[in-house]
């Protein structure tokens, strides 16, 4: 919020307007939105401190989401908490909003649910001077410096300045904050990378030794405005650097004035001025972009222009201004000549895509670069050049330099330079960097998207010298070379010839991509002949499994093509094409570009088909091959959020439940692979059970296929969440299939996802005892060492739903599973630790077990866990405090003998999360049964925040709350501090609850806090007495019992008032 809102933010109207919706604001907003929500649970202290001037916005929350501890008044809205001049933290007005400290802040985005973001982006756009209202100038100015520094706090004068030492911490807190915004925006933009700083780096080098005296010199001098460089090479500030750009330069030419000059990742160009270090002004653009610095200073500078041509310079200039263009090589060794680049460029654009032809009246073949690769700039100089000579020994001259210049060590092939996706993200090498009118620009996907990336670009790897490469490789270039320069027979049989090789190694893969073959192959999906489209598509689909093949793909814009292919009447084709979305389609800009393309309902339709029939024919066989490619296509598109939902709007589920049915493993796999993918989200759950699915997926488990069997005990593991699911898995007889899966356990995935269904069916008690039958304990707490943790995670879970009930606990001690369980706790994996605390308190519950646990100090590592920062584990392991302090031996000496552990408990009560605050309330009230235990929670102050709590509206938490406060009554004059604390009023309400669990620890409170005179006035006078009297007929005792010991007492105090008037 200080340099990351101010300068690295894009703003509308020259910094004056509002945040533009860009991917890096929409990062930026995220991150912010992330600190604000947990920032009052990590740093409490520091939330509460009130800020010097409220935070106001127009906001579009109103009066009816806001619940507990607000004052809500018709429209408006104010906090109970005010500062000590007595304004609340938070009030509303609608539409304007004011908030005085971080607490608010986060208890108000977390009711704005799911405008939250929203509220964050209007906060921000009406307070500029954030970081000023929070702090004060003084520290604000400090903190939207770019050289702030923390030393220069000491210069604050602490007199005048209130609670200065929390006003340093918060200081501390942003500026920190405003660092690691700065970095992500910077790791995010850096992918973006074209030109980079070692390739400035390298430039540099060579220009400043054409500053030496004497005839080579062609420039005065070269210096940076900075000499600081950053760790990634770069001397441009952070918040610049957010932008794109690497370093500034001054570059002084012989024969014109100083050249500043801006260094950017698209390109270099002539800045307003930026002259030294720490300018703040300047950074515009003042010309056209150029590819690198020699040819901005070429077009700058005449005399440079002349003098850097001479063949002094000639072998020093970079080397991507001599890359020499392998179809012109390729022309000239069969002696033919060529049209000037210049025609070239004249005719690209009155014709769209180019195909290779006959000149007739010439009988010469004359060869136009591809449109693709013009409008991405990959056309050298040096080829535009050369292409003006003719002749043969100008070929010949050319010929021999490529042979000079073949992959070396430590350095990319030339033509890897000039035809890779690496290249495209590199330097251009065109003179100015234009992209042309329908061109899409190469760019990485600013589409925000909750998938993970599964392939991240990759380093080339290349042989060491042009001798170890294979014979193949040389083969297919110069197969390519043929296939450019064909006609359509010649065209066909090339195909042909580069079909016998194998296609699914590397080199070859490689070969093809590095001279330029895939820009052929995705040219020829546009043309009419269907054979050339399917020799085309048979390449592609093998190449395809090539990471770096697939990425150059979509970046060539050859998906688009595959997807319109699908519409193709001719069933080979599209069974072709499918096949190769669903390689090409492993990486989220590809799955976005087939969803954008319609690609998903087409391949939907192709699911369409009879697969279950006995006897298919001719026709019929093909539509369930285009089928199964279909659902191999969908599998991989799959893994995208919104790819799941376009493929339900689409109709796709019924398909897959017929296709579901078929006898073939070779369909069967990535229809169940769609399925257990699809299952993560609740409407396909819904569906696969309404289509009566589980039957099959259950049939399926028997298959002698692993893989087969391995999806569908994962759609059955996601599927499981719901009851009716589990109940159908019974039903159809899966449980023991599941068990027989755990035999293999060399197959993890298997084994994962096998323990990870077992695990959800056993959260019904009807399938636990059928377990029990096919003895699954026994073999699930084998499995609890040497295992990876996506299995161990499944297994704790299920061991934990297994215990549950006494048999469960007493065969998981018979088999010696308490100790690896106590080990588990030790490790790090979230999702294990709350799974692991869960299944040691079931396990706890029995008094056998329990003194194991503490016999391997268990007790302590669980308690230890309430340090976790995730608030997921903090409350699994209170929970598993309770049966622990309740079965423990000596509870009360076991729990004073952990340094520290109450007062971690007592912390835990200023969580924003209601399940680690329920948790944390039932083990207090454990604890408090010692009498010394409940003295220390008092000095700790346990008793104000229990009574902050009571405001609450969650029935769980209330339940544990009233139980933890009846308990905390038993000591000292914590019950007259609970009515102090305005605790009364509150639990009274309680009794209105439709939880009876509720009713019977508030009950239990209110007698506790009746014995004391004050409490009881302010019991009477809510009412509390009519719904008392009404649980005292209940039927549970001890429900009745604490009513009417409540109502006796308040009874007492008033026949002694009236005692008291009427004597005195």
């Amino acid at each position: 919020m200080g340099l990351s809102l101010t300068k690295a933010a894009h703003w509308t109207s020259s910094g004056t307007g509002k945040l533009e919706f860009t991917p890096m604001n929409e990062s930026l907003l995220k991150e912010i939105l992330c600190f604000v929500e947990q920032f009052s649970s990590q740093h409490p202290q520091e939330a509460e401190h009130v800020f010097e001037a409220p935070l106001q916005w127009s906001t579009t929350l109103v009066a009816s989401d806001f619940k507990t501890d607000y004052d809500i008044s018709d429209l408006d809205v104010q906090s109970h908490e005010k500062d000590s001049e007595g304004h609340p933290l938070l009030q509303l007005s609608p539409p304007t909003l004011n908030v005085r400290s971080f607490s608010q802040l986060s208890k108000l985005v977390r009711l704005a649910d799911d405008k939250k973001l929203e509220e964050v982006r209007a906060c921000l756009e009406e307070n500029r001077d954030a970081v000023v209202k929070i702090l004060g100038p003084c520290f604000g100015n400090i903190l939207e410096r770019e050289d702030a520094h923390t030393d220069e706090l000491r210069l604050v004068d602490e007199d005048q300045v209130k609670d200065s030492d929390v006003k340093v911490k918060l200081f501390r807190l942003l500026q920190n904050m405003d660092k690691q915004l700065l970095s992500k925006l910077l790791e995010e933009i850096s992918e973006q990378v074209r030109l980079d700083p070692t390739a400035v780096k390298n430039d540099m080098e060579l220009l400043k030794r054409f500053c030496s005296e004497g005839e080579k010199r062609v420039l005065k001098s070269v210096r940076y405005t900075s000499d600081y460089e950053f760790a990634n090479g770069c001397h441009a500030p952070l918040w610049r650097q957010l932008h794109g750009e690497i370093c500034y330069l001054v570059i002084e030419p012989c024969d014109t004035e100083d050249l500043y000059i801006t260094c950017s990742t698209t390109g270099v160009f002539l800045n307003g001025g930026i002259k030294h270090e720490g300018a703040e002004s300047g950074y515009e653009r003042t010309s056209d972009m150029y590819k690198d610095l020699v040819t901005l200073l070429k077009s700058r500078s005449p005399y440079f222009a002349e003098n850097i041509n001479k063949q002094d310079f000639a072998v020093e200039l970079p080397s991507t201004q001599r890359i020499q263009h392998v179809e012109s090589v390729d022309m000239e060794e069969q002696g033919q000549s060529q049209r000037s680049y210049e025609q070239q460029e004249k005719n690209v654009h009155d014709k769209a895509r180019q195909q290779h032809t006959l000149n007739k009246a010439g009988g010469e073949k004359k060869y136009e670069p591809c449109p693709r690769w013009k409008n991405l700039g990959l056309m050298s100089p040096c080829c535009k050049a050369e292409e003006k000579k003719s002749g043969k020994s100008s070929g010949e001259e050319r010929s021999a330099e490529i042979k000079r210049k073949k992959p070396g060590q430590g350095a990319k092939s030339k033509m890897k330079a000039e035809f890779s996706v690496s290249s495209i993200h590199g330097r251009l090498s065109s003179h100015k960097i234009k992209t042309p009118a329908g061109a899409m620009p190469v760019e990485l996907s600013s589409e925000s998207s909750l998938e993970s990336e599964e392939e991240e670009e990759q380093s080339e790897r290349r042989p060491e010298n042009d001798t170890d490469l294979p014979s193949e490789y040389w083969q297919i270039q110069k197969l390519v070379k043929y296939l450019k320069g064909g006609d359509q027979t010649a065209t066909v049989l090339t195909l042909c010839a580069m079909m016998d090789f194998n296609l699914m190694q590397e080199t070859c893969q490689l070969a093809i991509r590095d001279v330029g073959g895939l820009e052929v192959l995705i040219n020829l999906l546009d043309t009419d002949e269907v054979k050339c489209k399917i020799g085309s598509l048979k390449i592609l689909r093998k190449i395809s499994h090539n990471v770096q093949i697939r990425q150059t793909i979509v970046d060539m814009e050859g998906l688009q093509s595959i997807v319109r292919i699908l519409d193709s009447p001719v069933m080979e084709l599209k069974a072709l094409a499918a096949e190769t979305i669903a390689n090409v389609a492993r990486f989220h800009r590809a799955r976005r570009t087939v969803r954008h393309y319609g690609g998903i309902k087409k391949l939907v339709k192709l699911l369409d088909c009879v697969p279950n029939l006995a006897n298919l024919t001719a026709t019929q066989e093909k539509d369930v091959e285009v089928a199964r490619c279909g659902a191999l296509a969908l599998w991989s598109c799959s893994k995208s959020t919104k790819n799941k939902e376009a493929i339900h709007k689409a109709g796709g589920i019924p398909l897959l439940g017929r296709l579901l049915k078929s006898p073939h493993e070779n369909m069967l796999i990535p229809v169940v692979g769609t399925l257990q993918e699809c299952a993560s989200e609740e409407s396909y759950r819904i569906a696969i059970h309404t289509e009566g699915m589980i039957k099959d997926l259950v049939k399926n488990l028997s298959s002698d296929n692993d893989e087969l069997q391995m999806h569908c005990a994962s759609a059955i593991f996601k599927c499981a969440e719901d009851k009716e699911t589990r109940d159908l898995v019974r039903k159809y007889k899966g449980l023991q299939p599941l068990v027989s899966l755990l035999g293999k356990a060399d197959n993890k995935q298997l084994l994962a996802a096998a323990t990870g269904a077992i695990w959800k069916c056993s959260i019904s008690v009807e399938n636990v005892a059928k377990f029990q039958e096919y003895k699954a304990l026994e073999i699930l707490v084998g499995l609890l060492t040497d295992q990876p943790e996506e299995v161990l995670v499944n297994v704790v879970g299920a061991l934990g739903e297994f215990a549950q009930i006494p048999a469960g606990k007493a065969i998981i001690h018979k088999c010696g599973g308490i100790k690896p369980l106590v080990n588990l706790l030790a490790g790090t994996n979230q999702a294990l630790l709350v799974n692991v605390t869960k299944a040691v308190g079931a396990c706890a519950t029995d008094k056998a077990n329990m003194s194991i646990i503490d016999q391997l100090d268990g007790v302590r590592l669980v308690w230890s866990l309430l340090k976790n920062p995730s608030a997921d584990v903090q409350s699994s392991a209170a929970w598993a405090l309770c049966p622990c302090i309740e079965n423990a031996k000596d509870a009360g000496e076991m729990v004073r003998s952990l340094v520290g552990g109450l007062e971690l408990i007592v912390n835990l009560l200023k969580s924003t999360n209601n399940e680690v605050l329920a948790s944390i309330c039932a083990a207090i009230a454990k604890i408090a049964k010692d009498k010394e235990n409940l003295a220390v929670l008092t000095d700790h102050g346990v008793v104000p925040l229990l009574a902050k709590l009571t405001n609450t509206t969650d029935d769980r938490l209330r339940r544990h709350l009233a139980e933890a406060i009846g308990h905390c009554c038993m000591w000292g004059s914590n019950r007259a501090a609970f009515g102090e604390a305005g605790a009364v009023a509150p639990l009274v309400r309680y009794l209105k609850s439709k939880d009876n669990t509720v009713h019977q620890s508030t009950a239990m409170a209110l007698y506790q806090l009746s014995k004391d005179p004050n409490n009881c006035i302010t019991m009477h006078e809510k009412g509390v007495v009519k719904p008392l009297i009404h649980i005292m007929g209940s039927n549970e005792e001890m429900l009745q019992e604490a009513a009417a010991g409540c109502v006796r007492n308040i009874r007492l105090l008033a026949v002694a008032n009236r005692k008291a008037r009427l004597f005195y």
